[in-house]
């Protein structure tokens, strides 16, 4: 298999076998900016990723440049109006994800929107959701995430915010990695102005009906009973409640919220028990692309 037809899982993977074996201690968070321009430059030595730095980007979050004319290889850019030092992080992983994934194929560079490296669901956009799977994968390697957070663990916001701060990742990305790989049933829901921007529930969750749909649909509301819709009761924007059923869905659940003055939307962590109809405790979990990679890394 050529790189050029790498997937966005095994690029990861690939990198974080070469990062494991370079480093003796603690090796997180990743520095992405040095990780960037010195494996570009073993890999590819005629068209390597030769500056990064940040640059104000109206509308966008990050962007992937061809140097000019007369100079050699790229540029990854962060918007230098962003105070969060977690979405920077993930804005240089997801714009090295382009640079080796994608930049055969657009050679003119990618800007991408700060919309679109919030959102992980593969609907939104193929190359963004490929960008945004590596970029996960680089920074949050599933192995070592497991040991801070297990697969039947139920943490709440403060667990997974420390697992960003290890990360140097937002909480939402740390979220949706939590949601990917958990054994749980769970949903995370990101919401403004009281309708939900979009939806990602555990595997065991959506197989269960637990789950909404956004895309390409007119815009769906948050439940009015909600705590995502009654911000007057978070304290210092955090709070958690326990929903009878039919308030998100037709099953109780506990929703943990956390309200963002800065960037204005609210994340709302809801989680369910882990028995319901048709459903078998024991039921073991399918192995993930990453389980694979991991495994055949680790011979």
């Amino acid at each position: 298999m050529t790189d050029e037809n790498l997937s966005p899982e095994h690029w990861a993977f690939r990198l974080t076998h070469i990062l494991n074996a370079a480093c003796v201690d603690d090796r997180f968070p990743v520095d992405v900016k040095a990780v960037a321009k010195e494996i570009s430059k073993q890999l590819y030595p005629n068209d390597p990723v030769s500056l990064v730095k940040g640059r104000s980007l109206p509308g966008f979050d990050g962007a992937l440049y061809k140097a000019p004319l007369g100079k050699k290889g790229w540029g990854i850019f962060f918007n230098s109006d962003v105070s969060s030092p977690g979405r920077i992080n993930f804005t240089l992983a997801h714009e090295f994800g382009h640079y080796l994934l994608h930049r055969l194929n657009h050679p003119n560079g990618i800007e991408c929107e700060k919309e679109g490296i919030a959102r992980w669901e593969s609907e939104y956009g193929q190359i963004e959701h490929q960008a945004n799977v590596f970029a996960a994968n680089l920074l949050m390697p599933l192995d070592d995430f497991r040991r801070n957070i297990g697969g039947q663990d139920r943490p709440c916001l403060d667990d997974l915010g420390e697992c960003a701060n290890r990360y140097e990742v937002s909480l939402i990305a740390a979220a949706l990695r939590w949601v990917e790989y958990t054994g749980r049933r769970a949903c995370l829901v990101l919401s403004r102005d009281d309708f939900v921007l979009w939806a990602r529930s555990s595997k065991r969750a959506f197989r269960t009906g637990l789950y909404i749909k956004t895309a390409g649909l007119p815009p769906v509301p948050v439940p009015l009973s909600a705590l995502a819709c009654r911000q007057h009761e978070l304290v210092g924007g955090r709070g958690s409640t326990q929903h009878p059923p039919g308030v998100w869905f037709s099953e109780e659940c506990e929703e943990l919220v956390l309200y963002s003055d800065q960037y204005d939307f609210t994340i709302s962590l809801l989680h369910f028990s882990n028995v319901a109809e048709g459903f078998e405790p024991g039921e073991e979990v399918e192995e993930d692309v990453s389980d694979r990679y991991a495994k055949l890394l680790n011979r």
